[in-house]
């Protein structure tokens, strides 16, 4: 199968890169920059350097024997580096570009055919290139830089300053495309689904004899994990649905009835009086991570013995997960449930067979495996559930308050159609009260906050702009029906700077 190769130097961006690549049909994964073969081997018909959060003079090095052996687009931070390293020239934050910039092409690229003169890109760097090598030719500069982009025959590269793979680049899928399919060479189209037998295969040989648990929540990750588990050592595969005491109002009886008609192996596992004592008077939303994280495992552990040979634990990582976690070159951003807060030492050897998809490509592949539509259609639901939704100490008492203002949100969603037209919608419940009017009577209520995000792939995202008739209708439901809420609002925070989840 053709691959491409992206080698990762810290960029905030790099797994949009990934995504982009996919979405144009051409397989791509990622590898720290200190993981490279000596070789690109034969798969490999094209490589991306990504762009980093270090600055020319102390970030690392690209690997010099890569360089001029196949087709490569170097981006922003790998560009300035070639340009610094081969002879040209690089001043270090002289005019920092953040944000929007005005493309003016030069000459005639590959990488811009079909575009025209004047465009839109993303610009986020402080480096500047400010002489090129000898024998780099200059494509596109920006008002503010000579060298928005250039290539260089001789070397087999394309490099640009700016961001193709952001949304916010108008032209970056033109770019990308003229970069795989003309410059690089790239032929086959690659589809997730047509890789479901291989990776059925993989985990067969991954688990040659021995039992494997999964920790089943419902969400299309794990379920997605688990059939393929299933599928690939029958028997030997044993489910869990943990009731953690943070699910969501009905969650547990709606999923275990999935399960059961789908044919999955599930064991429920009692477990609410367990978490809530680990959360008692915890407030820090990593150490809460933390916890739950290990107190999983222990969970784990304990049913595990009632197997014969339990050796696997199957999880539901996928690659935002992992980037997300600070598990490539970047800075971690939280740890996540599926690949943060776990022990050091784990009792199962850990199996993850979707850590290279994107959730949407997870979804593809439920779909092929004949998932129910209520999984396919399902919001993303972190690990530790309303842990993360709670700002402050997790109670019984404020758990109930956020099921229930959840469950009125999510409902009014369905009602009007607009559950399935947003990526992800949740309650969260504040830490602050706020004066309000009960009765006759000044009373001091809580505050619950609305989200409603669209996004592709849940790396960046923005507000759901859902009509104020529907946002009314679910805080009136809430503030007349929940308990001790007397205010709602909306959260319009986009991604980034924010997160999706709060916590």
């Amino acid at each position: 199968m053709e691959k491409l190769l992206i080698a990762d130097f810290g960029s905030q961006y790099t797994l949009l890169i990934a995504r982009r690549a996919r979405e144009l049909g051409v397989y791509a994964e990622i590898v720290p920059y200190y993981k490279l073969a000596d070789e690109p081997g034969p798969e490999v018909k094209g490589v991306v350097f990504s762009g980093s959060y270090a600055s020319v003079s102390e970030g690392p090095p690209l690997p010099e024997r890569w360089i001029g052996r196949l087709p490569a687009l170097a981006i922003c931070y790998s560009a300035q580096w070639i340009a610094a390293h081969y002879g040209g020239a690089v001043i270090e934050g002289a005019q920092r570009e953040y944000g929007p910039a005005k493309l003016l092409l030069q000459g005639s690229s590959v990488l811009f055919e079909g575009m025209p003169q004047a465009s839109t890109v993303w610009m986020s760097h402080a480096d500047t290139i400010t002489a090129l090598p000898p024998g780099a030719q200059a494509i596109a500069a920006t008002e503010n830089i000579p060298y928005a982009a250039y290539q260089w025959p001789e070397k087999k590269l394309l490099a640009v300053q700016f961001h193709p793979e952001v949304s916010h680049t108008t032209y970056g899928p033109q770019m990308l495309e003229n970069f795989l399919r003309r410059f690089c060479g790239f032929a086959d189209r690659w589809e997730p689904e047509s890789l479901i037998e291989s990776l059925i295969a993989d985990l067969r040989q991954a688990m040659p004899e021995g039992q494997a648990v999964c920790a089943l929540s419902g969400g299309i990750d794990s379920t997605v994990a688990a059939v393929l588990a299933h599928k690939a050592i029958g028997e030997r595969f044993q489910g869990f649905f943990v009731d953690t005491g943070l699910l969501r109002k009905g969650e547990r009886e709606a999923v275990l009835k999935a399960y059961e008609s789908m044919g999955l192996p599930v064991t429920l596992i009692e477990a609410q009086e367990e978490f809530l004592r680990a959360l008692k008077g915890i407030t820090d939303p990593e150490e809460k991570r933390r916890r739950i994280g290990h107190l999983f495992i222990e969970v784990f552990e304990k049913a595990a013995r009632s197997l014969s040979d339990g050796r696997y634990l199957i999880q539901g990582t996928i690659y935002p997960d992992v980037v997300e976690s600070g598990a490539s070159v970047a800075p971690t951003i939280k740890s996540h449930h599926n690949v943060g807060g776990l022990p050091e030492k784990l009792p199962f050897q850990l199996v993850e067979p979707l850590r290279l998809f994107f959730k949407d490509e997870v979804r593809r592949l439920g779909e092929k495996l004949g998932l129910p539509r209520s999984f396919l259609r399902r919001h993303p639901f972190p690990g530790p559930g309303l842990a993360v939704r709670i700002l402050g100490e997790v109670t019984p008492e404020r758990l109930d308050i956020l099921r229930e203002a959840d469950a009125h949100f999510i409902d009014t969603l369905e009602a009007s159609g607009w559950y399935d037209r947003v990526w992800q919608a949740f309650a969260v419940l504040l830490p602050v009260s706020t004066v309000g009017v009960t009765g006759d009577n000044r009373a001091y209520g809580g505050v619950v906050a609305l989200r409603a995000v669209l996004s592709n792939d849940g790396m960046t995202a923005e507000p759901s702009t859902l009509p104020y008739e529907v946002l009314f209708q679910a805080a009136q439901k809430i503030l007349q029906q929940v308990p001790n809420i007397t205010r709602v609002v909306y959260d319009l925070s986009s991604k980034p700077p924010a997160t999706i989840e709060w916590e």
